[in-house]
This record gives structure tokens, sequence and C-alpha cells, in this order.
């Protein structure tokens, strides 16, 4: 695991506004902390600084891991995932109802690998929006 300092660890938090980069869902509304995500992981080189880290929930960075990317079934190209820092959310995916549909083949390998409208996923996300608490909006990129 890498070191992240505190200040590096605010301006990551305070970019998403507390959401989750990559499934929407605000930090006040999971049960485990949400997280610094390393988009490119140190493994795979990638650095600790502001343009390579996303924040993200338990369940999207722990499904996430090190992948960079998958194999996607329409295009049968090797193609990376989602990344918060150089994407557009809106231009990948859209919202249906609680379900995230992939938009790019980016988003098809994000919704995959990260399981995104996996059930339990899916009620939690039901359950806010009767609360009007979901989708969380956080800043777009610069």
């Amino acid at each position: 695991m890498s070191y992240i300092p505190e200040g590096l660890r605010q301006l990551v938090h305070d970019r998403a506004g507390g959401c989750c980069e990559y499934c929407l869902l605000h930090e006040d509304d999971n049960l485990f902390a949400h997280e610094i995500d390393h988009i490119r992981a140190v493994k795979h080189r990638g650095t600790t600084e502001a343009n390579n880290l996303a924040f993200s929930c338990f369940d999207c960075n722990r499904n996430k891991g090190s992948d960079l990317g998958s194999i996607d079934d329409v295009t049968d190209a090797l193609v990376p995932l989602f990344n918060p820092r150089q994407q557009q959310w809106a231009d990948h995916f859209q919202l249906s109802g609680v379900m995230i549909e992939p938009l790019t083949p980016e988003g098809r390998i994000t919704v995959l690998l990260l399981d995104l409208n996996n059930m339990n996923q899916v009620k939690k996300r039901l359950a806010l929006v009767s609360q009007d608490r979901y989708p969380c909006i956080f800043p777009e990129n610069d």
C-alpha cells in the first residue's frame, strides 16, 4: 500500500465532493469509508499524485484492484477502465433508474470489472433514491 499524504487525500476527497467517482455513491451513504484509488496501480508504475488518484467507495475499489482494463465483448479489443481524471462520467455512463448503463467500451469494461450493477449495490441505490440521496453529484473534471 502506498503512503498518501493527508493534504493529497483531502484534495482528492474535496475534488470528488465526497462521491465515489465510479458509482456515484456518497461516502455518507456507505457502511465502509471511501478510499483513495490509484487509477493506475503502483504495481503498474502508477504514481501517487493528484492526476492518478480517484475517490472510490470500498466496493468499487476492491473490485477494481490493480486492473487496468479487459477485453470488450462487443469490440473484442483490449479496453482500459474509465479514468475519472481524463474522462467525464456522463460520456461513458448513464443512469437508467438506479442501473449504471455503459455508453462506451470503457464504460462496459468498468461496469463489468467493478461490478457496478450487482444486486447489493442496486438495492442500496434504490433505497437512496427514495430518500433523494442518489446519485451523488460531484464536480466535473477541470
